[in-house]
């Protein structure tokens, strides 16, 4: 008998008629006699709704507060999918993040998992009885509720599929899996049959919004199976594994655009041992992650340090960079908002010369501007101007023949 864990995303359970449809999906499998546990995220739109209300009470909202709000809306999706599993004579029973044993650290908002005690789960399959868990939340020590972030039900399933030893962990979502580009900019785009989880990990981090990127990293780690699949319509999905050859025979896997982007450039910094990690330690202790860093060649023992952050994070670094400017001496400093960054994914990289050539030719020949630039084993970054994105995604989705069949 095979475990498997379904996630249902918000799309999946957005009106009753949506969590009844579900409802029979999850009877399809639980019929066929494997074990399952569900894993449900809040209606679509209800998250967003709740974080407005806050909004509309306090300025800034305390975020303990915060996490006791937001965590209110799997409660109401777990309780009818557990209602509506019972009247089509499925045993389930609904858990919270603190009853299925779900314990993260302390940062509120933005928790990450410590440990999962899965007794009340395992016990619950041994009943021959389907937990319908609650995305998004657990506990912290002190027994306060904690939530994962965005997307964060995406990892609520991969750690409970790890810690079960599930079989496979299925993404459910309003898409029938992972795309070379994102269909609504790419119509051409084609869907993956698998991908492994350092070029989905890539394609997570720099955009795709299929799956959660802490998600993706605990599965690899522990090596869970995961597939992407739709809720709406039958067939399969994209599986996510480890990569195996015939991977390596696609030069690129997939092409994505961000707007999430922001550049903020220090200028006339004093060349001196030490300014740059003095300004990126204080950036780090405030939570911020930056992505790419540039800087100049010294001139006049000078130089300027341009990097990007998510814009969710703009104000609070502005702020940050502002102190940091004069406590390093340095000229003034610029924010541009109106960036996006491009990127090619694939594990063929690796054993393929002139993709970044063909990427920088592909990008000029559409006079695009190139401002920043980085690149790991399989993946290449560009920063460009935001209203350039759309046509550089499809521009590059079309140089590298992403719409034809491949070996996957």
């Amino acid at each position: 008998m095979a475990c498997y864990v379904q996630k249902f995303g918000g799309t999946s359970v957005g009106s009753i008629e949506r969590i009844q449809h579900v409802a029979q999906l999850i009877d399809k499998t639980y019929r066929a006699g494997h074990q399952l546990v569900v894993v449900l995220s809040a209606m679509s739109g209800e998250t967003d709704r709740l974080t407005k209300m806050a909004r509309e009470v306090s300025a800034d909202p305390d975020d303990r507060e915060l996490d006791v709000l937001l965590s209110s809306g799997e409660r109401v999706t777990i309780a009818l999918m557990a209602m509506m599993l019972r009247n089509l004579g499925v045993k389930a029973r609904s858990f919270t993040g603190r009853q299925v044993g779900i314990v993260t650290d302390g940062a509120h908002t933005k928790a990450r998992v410590s440990r999962v005690d899965t007794q009340r789960v395992l016990a619950a399959l041994k009943e021959g009885v389907v937990p319908i868990v609650a995305g998004f939340q657990g506990i912290n020590e002190a027994s306060d509720v904690t939530t994962l972030g965005r997307g964060g039900s995406d990892l609520t399933a991969v750690v409970l599929a790890a810690a079960l030893h599930a079989e496979t962990c299925f993404i459910y979502t309003d898409v029938d899996g992972v795309y070379t580009a994102d269909p609504n900019m790419v119509p051409t785009a084609r869907r993956l049959e698998k991908i492994s989880y350092e070029e989905m990990l890539e394609l997570a981090s720099l955009g795709a919004k299929v799956l959660q990127t802490r998600s993706v990293e605990l599965a690899a780690k522990h090596q869970v199976p995961m597939e992407v699949r739709s809720s709406f319509q039958d067939g399969p999905g994209t599986r996510v594994v480890k990569e195996d050859a015939d991977m390596e025979q696609v030069l690129v896997s997939g092409v994505t655009g961000d707007r999430n982007q922001a550049k903020i450039t220090v200028i006339g910094v004093p060349d001196q041992p030490g300014i740059a990690a003095k300004m990126f330690v204080a950036i780090a202790a405030a939570g911020i992650n930056v992505d790419m860093i540039i800087q100049n060649v010294s001139q006049e023992s000078l130089t300027d340090i341009s990097f990007t952050v998510p814009r969710g994070d703009l104000k609070a670094a502005t702020s940050l960079v502002q102190d940091l400017a004069k406590e390093v001496g340095a000229r003034t400093f610029e924010v541009n908002e109106a960036i996006a960054k491009v990127s090619l994914v694939g594990v063929g990289m690796r054993s393929h010369s002139g993709v970044a050539a063909r990427m920088f030719a592909t990008l000029s020949r559409d006079g695009i501007n190139i401002m920043m630039i980085s690149t790991s084993e399989i993946k290449i970054s560009c920063v460009i101007e935001e209203k350039y994105m759309e046509s550089a995604v499809r521009g590059l989705h079309q140089e590298f023949e992403l719409e034809k069949p491949t070996i996957v």
